[in-house]
């Protein structure tokens, strides 16, 4: 009875952390479309706040010591996971829409292949380059046929490339600093990542952020920021841990599909995103190509 509560517990927590993340496509969308903030000025408050609440949060917990050893690596962790993946996210977002960010997203299975090769050595089948080739001609899709009436392209090349340096960042952060992130508890660990992650962009951003006149910003822009630090950062980067403890890895990263889904849906409602030929075409390859990756076998040596 325990095990299964702890298991309800788990995908509850999984399915929560993703739809905040689907939903979050949209915010930074519109938040980035305002030019109210950069995306490094954007990165820095979302440092900031959610760094904040992390170390008030720490003070109600026992008290964890780090090894001296270990804050160099979490230094190189935040740079990694937060830093370069979290700021690419947000500079890629204005140029490209949402649909086509949640599908980019999806890819972390193709770049856990990519790094198992190198880290492990595991064999990278001809069903895996098949898969690959799938995802990558529906990547393709959405660059040539994101053309809109006016002759303008819906996504850059540039910004799909960005999303990559996010999806790739982020997938090398969970496979090198993997044992660093079990060693510690979920708020010790994220404590120091979001202070050293604000103390690499606040210099570059202080001055931007105290020259905004908060009282003239859209009470709408405030409270899509306001979502973005407290549920799309410090709620959810709570929530994915709390799941992983109660599930097994498949099971958790099958809730990433929960994403494109919100994502598509509430910025094709809104008025955000169109659905075309093109890009449900496009996701079909992208989808198609991931799941071949994520289900092909490896030689007997390699398998778990």
């Amino acid at each position: 009875m325990i095990e299964i509560t702890n298991k309800a517990a788990g995908h509850a927590a999984c399915f929560m952390a993703y739809a905040i993340f689907g939903l979050n496509i949209v915010i930074c969308k519109d938040l980035t479309s305002s030019h109210t903030f950069s995306p490094l000025a954007l990165f820095s408050i979302r440092s900031v706040c959610a760094c904040t609440l992390f170390w008030l949060i720490s003070l109600f917990q026992p008290k964890e010591k780090v090894d001296r050893k270990d804050y160099i690596k979490i230094f190189l962790a935040s740079f990694l996971g937060y830093f370069c993946c979290q700021l690419s996210f947000l500079m890629a977002i204005p140029q490209v829409t949402p649909m086509t960010s949640s599908i980019v997203s999806s890819l972390s299975p193709i770049y856990t292949m990519f790094i198992a090769a190198v880290a492990i050595k595991e064999p990278i089948t001809l069903k895996k380059v098949t898969g690959v080739l799938i995802s990558f001609g529906g990547m393709m899709l959405l660059v040539l046929g994101g053309m809109r009436a006016s002759g303008v392209m819906e996504n850059s090349i540039q910004g799909i490339l960005l999303l990559i340096v996010n999806g790739l960042s982020f997938a090398l952060y969970l496979g090198i600093f993997k044992p660093l992130i079990s060693k510690y508890s979920v708020c010790t660990f994220m404590k120091w990542i979001f202070l050293f992650s604000t103390l690499m962009s606040f210099p570059f951003t202080c001055g931007e952020i105290f020259r905004l006149d908060w009282g003239e910003i859209p009470s709408k822009i405030l409270l899509e920021l306001g979502f973005l630090v407290f549920f799309a950062t410090f709620i959810s980067y709570y929530l994915i841990p709390y799941g992983q403890k109660r599930l097994h890895p498949t099971l958790v990263s099958l809730y990433a599909y929960i994403q494109p889904i919100i994502a598509t849906a509430i910025s094709i409602c809104i008025g955000m995103d169109t659905l075309t030929w093109q890009k449900v075409l496009s996701a079909i390859l992208v989808f198609a190509g991931v799941i071949i990756v994520s289900y092909s076998k490896t030689s007997p040596k390699h398998s778990n």
